[in-house]
């Protein structure tokens, strides 16, 4: 091994971590995952020998904790470079960059985002608020200590299937494997593990603040999609008014459509909708890319463990 080879998985997982540097804290996530798993079932396997020497064996298959870090720093690059949309030739002209919106892909998957994000912001919170307030009620029986192991075990699931939802649509590396489950301690341990863990806890405000963000991104998504597109449709309205095909208002809902305002007056609010709803998608692009930052820092493990 190079230099001095590691005694133990806490060590070497320890030099994984710090061959990682300052890598992505969801890879060096992923990475400690993958690496703990692989040693301790390495370790399982050889009963017959110390830790120490199962750890100098794998040095040959698995790798150093340098070259394993490589490895993954190599293979990230490439896999991001795989999944990157497409590079489009930069407009050169301001009005041409304002427009190139509606090529961005990642402004209309943010869009898929917001609207959804009402639904799973339901889901989560229900979720939190269902399993803290059966915890506490269970807390005196003897499934209390189970069910609140098993409601930190949900929430972890659903931190994951988040992560997956959010890099998919804002394009925000999240981490693919969860953290490595304690094992070999008692269920106080374990307990213990989980209330110290700052994850436990950003992973709880996560989800319950889903529900009122979510409200706000579908409200935002809805109504600006609904007014860009009824200013743009003013010039249809317009003609089909001056066809006599529609009324000067049409009952739409609960709300009035008015027409019979003069077709250059309806091209200028055709024109404002469409300059509005391209704002409107910067806007769009601007919230993904921030709710991708607010994901990653209370949804993944900064230090990596």
């Amino acid at each position: 091994m190079n230099r001095s080879a590691p005694r133990s998985i806490d060590q070497y997982l320890r030099d994984l971590k710090s061959a990682l540097g300052d890598a992505d804290p969801a890879l060096v996530q992923d990475a400690l995952y993958d690496a703990e798993e692989y040693l301790r079932a390495e370790v399982a396997s050889h009963p017959d020998k110390s830790e120490a020497d199962v750890l100098e064996l794998i040095a040959s298959t698995y790798g150093a904790p340098e070259e394993v870090a490589s490895a993954y720093r190599t293979t990230e690059a490439q896999v991001s470079a795989a999944l990157s949309p497409p590079k489009r030739p930069r407009p050169s002209s301001g009005i041409g960059r304002f427009f190139a919106i509606y090529s961005d892909s990642r402004a209309w998957t943010s869009l898929f985002y917001m609207v959804l994000s009402l639904a799973t912001g339901i889901v989560y919170f229900t979720v939190v608020v269902t399993g803290l307030s059966l915890s506490a009620g269970f807390a005196v029986l003897i499934i209390g200590i189970p069910f609140f192991l098993l409601f930190i075990g949900l929430t972890r699931v659903l931190s994951l299937a988040e992560g997956r939802l959010v890099e998919g649509t804002l394009g925000v590396r999240m981490p693919r494997r969860g953290q490595y489950p304690v094992r070999g301690v008692s269920v106080w341990k374990r307990i213990q593990a989980m209330l110290s863990d700052r994850r436990t806890w950003t992973t709880i405000l996560y989800l319950v603040l889903m529900l009122p963000l979510g409200i706000i991104y579908f409200t935002v998504a809805v109504t600006g999609i609904a007014v860009s597109l009824a200013c743009i449709g003013s010039p249809v309205m317009e003609i089909l008014h001056a066809l006599n095909v529609v009324p000067a208002w049409v009952q739409f809902g609960d709300q009035e459509l008015g027409a019979g305002i003069g077709i250059p007056a309806s091209l200028l609010v055709g024109a404002l909708g469409v300059l509005i709803l391209t704002g409107y998608f910067h806007v769009i692009r601007a919230v993904g890319k921030l709710h991708g930052q607010l994901a990653k820092a209370l949804l993944v493990a900064q230090d990596g463990v």
